[in-house]
């Protein structure tokens, strides 16, 4: 089942320019990691994908991916993994242009509100 943050608000006076998601595999299978990320700009007011991007997290592994957000009045971030046996633990946090953790917009593995399926089918 895919996971979603639901939607961060960011704006003034400190937005973040970029979102860095975390992904943990605690397990010892390859798991297939797929992410995608929105923005709603402050010209539309509509939640619309900029990015999608799937790997492969093998065992007893992490990755970190940035993405740049800039300009979005917010965002959303929606994450799926699946393989057998697999488990992973997400964590999301928005940073500034100098990489610092904007406060209020972390998502920490027991923030994340499951889903049925992506805003976005792949």
């Amino acid at each position: 089942m895919p996971f979603t943050s639901g939607l961060i608000h960011n704006e003034l006076p400190k937005p973040a320019s970029s979102v860095v998601i975390n992904a943990r595999n605690i397990t010892s299978t390859t798991a297939l990691v797929l992410i995608e990320v929105y923005v709603v700009p402050p010209t539309t007011n509509a939640l619309t994908l900029i990015y999608l991007t799937g790997y492969m997290l093998p065992g007893k592994s992490s990755d970190s991916r940035e993405f740049n957000i800039a300009g979005g009045i917010a965002y959303e971030i929606q994450v799926n993994a699946s393989g057998v046996l697999s488990e992973v633990a997400f964590t999301a946090f928005g940073v500034d242009d100098h990489g610092l953790p904007v406060v209020g917009q972390q998502m920490l593995a027991m923030d994340w509100q499951e889903i049925s399926a992506f805003s976005t089918t792949p």
